[in-house]
């Protein structure tokens, strides 16, 4: 008889060793023998009529092997929801050589595995008092509303090309070329075409701008000629990093190839219709309060995943959750696609251990408080995100939405992915009410350069 036995080897590691002898075993391997004799194209023999003994001679050793393997393989799997036993991934076999089964001589074999055990533990951040999170309240200013009224103002505007820069909204495309200080431009450095606004620019560079016309040059260092976000952009944009310090120290000959003036548009029902369609606002006043409720809205949403951020790191770094760490970084190695060096495995293993603890506290906190997700909510989600990708109320009730619907839910990958960006936001706005929250007002460029912890899961 098959004996599976079990043995502690380490924190949350147990070794299981199983020991297979030949009534176990031997009864397949002649039904398989017979059924492979039973298929088996051999040169000489009729299909069928290929005797054992030969199949045995050809393809014994392999056959043989097979057997002994699925055979422990059932006895292992057996044992282990038997047991119950909550494993992480698969058990991990303990051999380091291969055995050498000897289907001529069968005899009692041990093969040994070890698997890693799911620790059992509490959330404790949500079970007192002591977690407080902060929900920022972004003040929206009337200078915000009107940055936003320009914006619009601009982008729906009458282009028309003009001679010289006169205006912080003109758009100017150049050349950009990499030069030295004095505007030599540099042999083989990067070359790259843009369109600016002209108020992008720092003003300093924008009053060198003012007046100038098409073909005129100017040359910039680029971290003097941009704030910080718009630096950004550029250093991504030319093919650098966004942060980079030294591409910023670099010269720019920046060449003028056409210069344009929008026409702003006028602040009438119009204009207003063609932004906001759903809501009739005639007057300029009601037009600022809508943008005013829109831009809050939208600080609301990042100050929400602001905190559901911080609760996030809360949960996964004060909840006391003990791994088999050694098991785990093993398992790495060979548990992915491609097998990994014990190197990669531990340079890749904080990440790993991060969104392992993520997992676990998810799925506990998800299975004990029956959060769920229906169908009906999955599928009018979906419906929300395609109507927001396609402007909104205009195709409710179209039919194409219904069919475009089946045929997105039918996406294995789709469906899983909104199934647990749902669960998931459903996960935080229960544990929001289990821990304290306290309001604070803040300014908007304050909240964006708030310390960020790593970002988290797919949320």
């Amino acid at each position: 008889m098959a004996t599976v036995t079990r043995e502690n080897i380490g924190l949350l590691n147990d070794k299981i060793t199983v020991k297979v002898s030949q009534e176990d075993y031997l009864p397949n391997f002649d039904k398989a023998v017979k059924q492979f004799s039973k298929n088996a194209n051999i040169p000489g023999f009729r299909k069928g009529m290929v005797p054992a003994g030969m199949v045995k001679k050809m393809h014994g050793p392999a056959i043989f092997g097979d057997e002994v393997l699925k055979t422990v393989e059932k006895e292992l799997m057996g044992y282990v929801q038997a047991e119950k036993l909550d494993i992480f991934g698969q058990p991990l076999s303990l051999e380091k050589t291969a055995k050498n089964l000897d289907f001529a001589n069968p005899e009692e074999y041990a093969f040994e595995f070890e698997v890693g055990l799911k620790p059992t533990f509490e959330v404790t951040p949500l079970e007192n008092d002591k977690t407080t999170l902060t929900r920022y309240k972004v003040i929206v200013t009337d200078e915000m509303v009107n940055d936003e009224l320009q914006r619009l103002q601009l982008k729906g505007g009458k282009p028309s090309e003009v001679e010289a820069v006169s205006v912080e909204d003109d758009i100017i495309n150049v050349t950009f070329e990499e030069a030295d200080a004095k505007g030599n431009v540099v042999e083989g450095g990067i070359t790259k075409e843009n369109s600016l606004l002209v108020k992008y620019f720092t003003d300093a560079v924008q009053a060198e701008l003012k007046g100038k016309k098409i073909n005129d040059s100017i040359v910039i260092e680029l971290g003097k000629s941009f704030d910080e976000q718009r630096l950004g952009w550029v250093l991504k944009d030319l093919g650098f990093e966004a942060g980079d310090k030294e591409a910023a120290k670099k010269h720019f000959k920046l060449t003028i190839t056409k210069i344009t003036l929008i026409e702003k548009r006028e602040l009438n029902e119009e204009f207003f219709k063609e932004v906001y369609p759903a809501d009739s606002i005639t007057t300029e006043e009601a037009f600022r309060a809508k943008l005013k409720e829109e831009i809050a809205k939208y600080w609301d949403s990042e100050s929400r995943n602001h905190m559901h951020n911080d609760l996030f790191e809360v949960l996964v770094h004060e909840t006391p959750i003990e791994l088999p760490k050694d098991f785990l970084k093993r398992w790495l190695q060979v548990g992915g696609e491609k097998p990994k060096t014990a190197e990669e495995a531990e340079k890749e293993f904080p990440g790993f251990d991060h969104q392992l603890r993520w997992t676990l506290i998810s799925d506990k906190l998800v299975r004990e408080n029956k959060l769920e997700v229906s169908f009906e909510d999955l599928r009018e989600n979906a419906k929300q995100k395609v109507l927001g990708y396609y402007g909104g109320a205009a195709a409710d009730g179209a039919e194409w939405l219904d069919s475009y619907l089946d045929r997105l839910l039918q996406d294995e990958k789709f469906v899983d992915q909104t199934y647990r960006e749902m669960i998931t936001a459903k996960l935080f706005d229960w544990a929001e009410t289990k821990v304290k929250v306290k309001e604070e007002e803040i300014k908007a460029e304050e909240f964006v350069n708030l310390p960020h912890k790593h970002h988290h899961h797919e949320h």
